[in-house]
């Protein structure tokens, strides 16, 4: 029993590293022909892989409609509210602990202790996060990751990339995914029991931010730019816990969306806590 302990956990391990490997790799090929393109002024600087991207978020977009969304209405329909919320404080409590690691790694000591109890009173008397016990307490969420942190850090978004099946990224945040898994209670969970129960988280993540994906498609006359700018300026905000400076260079303007035709913005659980990261249609 012990080696094969070790041998699951060896396995998973290796699968976190192989998922940021990838990450790089596909990272490296893109900027190796990003030295063999032209220069093209009107190729956006954080965006010089955007007709590679396009073809990706059309391929997730599809993909979102025909597979993603039906289901998601059906669990919308016929699953209470109540019963949502509480899956929804379960998957946010288990990858909570990615949100205090990056607490410390910012440098935040007081909000990861803080954290650090969150995550302790929710997985106790809130049975494994399934009530949020936590905040009427006094111990409010908070949303860090490692791409965060390397913001934090100094180190610039770079270039933007949509990646299949994951969406919206950019170089400065792939090395997340790894960071991400690895810091998920689930990732430890022997895999015939942990794959109907993350099928669910993604249903879960996908259905919190329906609003925003039908906001999105009914209003941005240009999706695609519509995503990426909305992703890029929401990181943005999280690096600088919602006190960024003005960057001139950052608009919506170009997406021609009437100021009053935007919705309230959604609270944090609402959004889901990470902007982490379905397909790209779900941006």
């Amino acid at each position: 029993m012990r080696s094969m302990t070790k041998a699951i956990g060896k396995t998973k391990a290796n699968a976190a590293m192989l998922c940021v490997t990838i990450g790089w790799l596909a990272i490296t090929v893109l900027t190796g022909c990003a030295t063999t393109q032209s220069t093209d002024t009107e190729v956006s600087d954080h965006d010089p892989f955007e007709s590679a991207n396009r073809r990706i978020h059309r391929i997730n977009d599809f993909a979102d409609r025909k597979i993603a969304k039906p289901v998601i209405d059906v669990y919308v329909s016929y699953t209470p509210q109540p019963v949502r919320k509480s899956i929804a404080n379960f998957f946010d409590n288990v990858v909570y602990p990615n949100v205090i690691l990056n607490d410390f790694l910012q440098g935040k000591g007081t909000q990861g202790l803080e954290d650090s109890g969150r995550f302790l009173v929710n997985s106790t008397f809130g049975f494994l996060g399934i009530w949020d016990m936590a905040t009427p307490l006094g111990l409010e969420a908070h949303d860090e990751d490692f791409g965060q942190t390397l913001g934090v850090w100094g180190m610039d978004e770079s270039i933007y990339l949509v990646l299949p099946f994951i969406g919206p990224t950019t170089v400065r945040d792939v090395p997340n995914l790894g960071v991400t898994a690895v810091t998920n209670i689930l990732f430890y969970v022997p895999n015939p029991y942990v794959i109907p129960v993350a099928l669910l988280g993604f249903i879960d993540y996908r259905a919190r931010v329906n609003e925003a994906v039908t906001f999105r498609d009914k209003t941005a006359v240009e999706p695609y730019l519509f995503t990426r700018e909305a992703y890029r300026q929401y990181r943005r905000f999280l690096i600088y816990d919602g006190n960024p400076p003005v960057d001139d260079n950052m608009s919506f303007d170009d997406l021609e969306v009437e100021e009053s035709s935007l919705p309230e913005r959604p609270s944090r659980k609402a959004a889901g806590q990470n902007c982490h990261c379905p397909s790209s249609s779900t941006r």
